[in-house]
């Protein structure tokens, strides 16, 4: 077994679908994180047509996907990722967006949805927060079920739900259901987990249903590469093979659209390093 590498098309936000999905699965990636935004899935648009051209992109290309929410401002053009689950105002516009988004991932034959909690307003109490959040998510989470769609809920640092014990207790409120699983960004895990990277991954276990790796890097030769940077590659991506995770990995570095088809290819050489280290195949196509 191995890991099965993918890219996050917030990546390539300079790039026409069809293109992105031409690159990517050229470099030998195995799927893609496909962000609801601009330029390639608008969440507001036709989503018949739009829908009906990604399933033929991603099929054309033999990439496997998971559907991302994490648009900076598909719900408000002023405030980034506004509004959030645990938002004072304007919460039901995120839950028709999570709903929009597994409906959108059913028809793609997408591996899951993935989301977020949000940034805590000042003021409000955990109490009200955890309400919301599950009160939010429960509607998510029957249409989920209904059609057999992952939802994996991401810490992120800053945000109400920052760490996976934080995510784990979301599930223990909701009653643990078998699709609501947990998504973790690699490089988060360095600077906002009590655990190493290593070993939440491996607290994860079998509850893990998406990977990034990872929306921190400055450099990604640097932040990459085993001993350079400060994420231990070798060791977490050796702890997803332990773990005997299937999904995808998808690379996430939205900032870096400006030269998206370079990055995306050290970024490969980077990753298969890593896994030439351990001894373990890339499970990729071989580059075109």
């Amino acid at each position: 077994m191995s890991v099965r590498l993918g890219y996050g098309l917030n990546g390539f936000a300079g790039h026409r679908l069809v293109d992105a999905c031409s690159v990517v699965s050229a470099l030998g990636y195995e799927g893609v994180g496909l962000t609801l935004d601009q330029p390639h899935l608008d969440p507001y648009g036709d989503l018949p047509s739009q829908v009906a051209h990604a399933r033929r992109c991603l099929e054309a290309n033999g990439l496997a996907s998971v559907v991302e929410t994490g648009s900076r401002y598909v719900l408000d053009p002023w405030r980034k990722h506004e509004p959030t689950l645990v938002s004072d105002e304007g919460r039901e516009r995120r839950v028709d967006l999570l709903r929009r988004a597994v409906r959108i991932a059913f028809e793609l034959g997408s591996e899951g949805v993935s989301c977020w909690s949000g940034t805590a307003p000042a003021g409000v109490g955990a109490d009200v927060l955890w309400r919301r959040v599950v009160d939010g998510l429960g509607p998510v989470l029957d249409d989920a079920a209904k059609m057999g769609v992952p939802v994996c809920v991401e810490p992120e640092p800053g945000m109400f739900l920052a760490t996976l014990d934080d995510v784990l207790a979301l599930r223990e409120r909701l009653g643990q259901p078998e699709h609501l699983r947990v998504t973790l960004d690699l490089g988060h895990l360095v600077c906002n987990e009590p655990r190493t990277p290593a070993d939440t991954v491996r607290h994860a276990g079998a509850l893990l249903g998406n990977v990034q790796v990872d929306d921190m890097v400055r450099d990604v030769h640097e932040h990459l590469e085993l001993g350079t940077g400060e994420l231990d590659l070798d060791s977490v991506l050796g702890a997803l093979v332990e773990a005997e995770y299937a999904g995808l990995a998808c690379v996430e570095l939205p900032r870096h659209s400006h030269a998206a088809p370079v990055v995306a290819a050290s970024t490969m050489e980077a990753l298969r390093a890593s896994l030439d280290r351990l001894g373990l195949a890339a499970a990729t196509r071989s580059a075109r």
